[in-house]
């Protein structure tokens, strides 16, 4: 008998068969390593054929987040545009099959870079410059999708993105609360004085990086991955996000600490900021104000995923365990405090 992972019911196997043409049971299971939110699994099937299954994390969930249906839609709806996505193939909304509702779409056969030793090994220097190019030409192709036709139009509000986004992010961290952060607090308050006049609403991927693409041998990217977030807003927050989570060779330490972008050839963060204005045409001057932005909501990000660790996410821990975590959010919140004082 076939052990399922935790977060499989033995009822998926059936809806597959019957959802998804050419799903040929038995199925391989296998989940995902990487993230902190979504449960994702590579499922084989006895045929050959690949596909992948997204479903919420077991345990607490925000209600703001993990929904399979809005997910779904935004990736289908992708399809025919110049943005790279895997191809969506079903949505399971009914609870009964596996608890919650999930979806599935096709494997994609690439790369996922989360470490300089797999960047270096895989990608080597031209790889990795070709990367950075890749990915600043798709967050531009992001940003210049037609809502209309992607049927994406209603996706969110069109007006007031950053200052929806700190009252979004800000209750999240009141509504799981495990300790006062009142550097947070200060830095939202801040902030929220602080926006910028924002122009037309663009799609917003919401959580841009390398390690939420996928890229073939050559560094180009095949599927921007991880859409849970995604929504309408200012394009300018997904470039700043971008920026506190690269370091590239020569750039000061974000607290973002993962060194994957110091390998050779990466480009640093004012190369990915210049490439992003020439390619989108778009107006950079006020980058610094959402680089502090997305340092806070790295922040906020980061406290929620400590919080459902305390709550048992990863079995029993402490939280004198958990606390090389719990800085990493104060980390956050500093540098955000920092780049803020120095737009003073």
């Amino acid at each position: 008998m076939v052990t399922l992972p935790h977060g499989i019911s033995e009822h998926v196997e059936g809806w597959l068969t019957s959802q998804i043409p050419g799903a040929t049971a038995p199925f391989q299971y296998t989940q995902i390593a990487g993230g902190h939110s979504n449960l994702t699994f590579k499922v084989d099937d006895s045929n050959g054929n690949h596909y992948v299954l997204r479903r919420p994390p077991l345990g607490h969930r925000l209600a703001s987040a993990h929904d399979m249906t809005r997910e779904y839609k935004i990736i289908a709806g992708l399809s025919s545009s110049a943005v790279p996505v895997a191809p969506a193939l079903g949505l399971c909304t009914d609870e009964s099959v596996n608890e919650l509702p999930f979806y599935v779409m096709s494997f994609v056969d690439g790369h996922v870079i989360r470490d300089k030793t797999t960047a270096e090994t895989i990608l080597g220097p031209l790889g990795c410059r070709r990367a950075s190019e890749s990915i600043v030409d798709t967050m531009a192709a992001i940003h210049a999708v037609d809502l209309d036709a992607a049927g994406l139009s209603d996706l969110g509000r069109h007006e007031g993105y950053i200052a929806r986004q700190l009252k979004r992010w800000h209750g999240n961290i009141v509504e799981q609360r495990t300790r006062e952060l009142p550097l947070v607090d200060s830095v939202f308050e801040e902030l929220s004085r602080r926006i910028p006049d924002q122009g037309k609403a663009t799609l917003v991927h919401g959580d841009y990086r390398l390690d939420n693409c996928m890229v073939d041998a050559q560094g180009n990217v095949i599927a921007v991955l991880d859409w849970e977030i995604c929504t309408l807003g200012d394009p300018m927050a997904d470039l700043g996000l971008l920026m506190v989570y690269w370091t590239g060779p020569t750039d000061t330490a974000s607290a973002w600490s993962n060194p994957v972008n110091t390998a050779d050839g990466f480009y640093n963060r004012s190369e990915l900021a210049q490439r992003y204005a020439q390619v989108s045409g778009r107006d950079i001057s006020q980058l610094d104000f959402y680089v502090a932005f997305a340092y806070w909501k790295l922040a906020c990000i980061l406290e929620g995923v400590y919080a459902r660790y305390l709550g048992g996410a990863l079995g029993q821990k402490t939280a004198e365990e958990l606390e090389p975590f719990a800085l990493q959010v104060d980390g956050a919140a500093k540098m955000a405090a920092n780049t803020l004082d120095a737009l003073s």
